[in-house]
């Protein structure tokens, strides 16, 4: 499998769709508070939605919610994941909606994969003239409060089974004028999320890195067995609090 065709594996869609976290829903919660929304926007547009999770979790912001995705295997599950709303197989670039189509645009960890240069004033095409952008992420859940050992097995377990490349970006840095738009604010923030070792074997087996490994002919099994053994005693049978950090920007026309 080539690192660009990660996404289009039924394995990384299964998992996405019913192993990761549910951090999705704890951050939508901080942006409709940021956003002081007491009623629900009209139509709200989830970017690369994946396997539907973020796109579910905007349904308490808007009455119609739509997910894009231009991983079509990626939307196998989409219905049980988000069966109100609706979802487009396309590419951010060039979006199949009308002007002023959407009052709020979600961006989960995202825009990495875009061409920025297009995407965003098709973005500014499709935002309603006070609607807004929102992009955030959040990195992967590797630490726990107070106790090193998460981190240091989790450095190890990038070591076994390294993620895709290419991720990292500055929300804070990019071209947002040249489409018409300005940042507006930004935000990190820390999000704990309970999770018992079951839960956590299950999120990290989801992992790009593991489906890159996979590909290549290491044994599923073997991988979970050493996680399941290893995590054990940072678990220990009882739910622990796992932290992630995460970020949230906020982008409106810039008149």
């Amino acid at each position: 499998m080539h690192e660009n065709d990660v996404y289009e594996s039924p394995r990384m869609a299964a998992g996405y769709a019913f192993s990761r976290p549910p951090v999705h829903p704890l951050i939508i919660r901080r942006i409709r508070g940021d956003l002081g929304l007491t009623t629900p926007l009209g139509r709200a547009l989830d970017i690369g939605c994946g396997a539907g999770l973020s796109t579910a979790a905007l349904e308490p912001l808007a009455r119609s919610v739509v997910g894009l995705e231009p991983a079509r295997t990626m939307l196998t599950h989409r219905r049980s994941v988000a069966p109100r709303a609706s979802f487009v197989a396309a590419r951010a670039e060039r979006m199949p909606f009308v002007a002023g189509a959407f009052d709020i645009v979600t961006a989960a960890g995202a825009l990495n994969y875009v061409d920025l240069g297009s995407f965003l004033p098709d973005l500014a095409r499709v935002l309603t003239a006070s609607g807004v952008l929102v992009v955030y992420d959040f990195s992967a859940g590797r630490r726990l409060r107070d106790d090193g050992r998460l981190d240091a097995w989790f450095g190890e377990f990038e070591r076994r089974y390294p993620p895709k490349p290419g991720y990292d970006m500055d929300v804070r840095a990019l071209p947002y004028g040249g489409a018409g738009l300005r940042l507006a604010s930004y935000a990190d923030i820390e999000v704990a999320l309970p999770m018992t070792r079951q839960a956590y074997v299950a999120y990290v087996m989801s992992e790009t890195g593991v489906e890159l490994a996979v590909a290549r002919g290491v044994p599923e099994a073997g991988i979970r067995t050493w996680c399941e053994a290893t995590l054990a005693g940072i678990f220990q049978d009882q739910a622990r609090d796992v932290l992630f950090d995460a970020y949230v920007a906020y982008v409106t026309h810039a008149s």
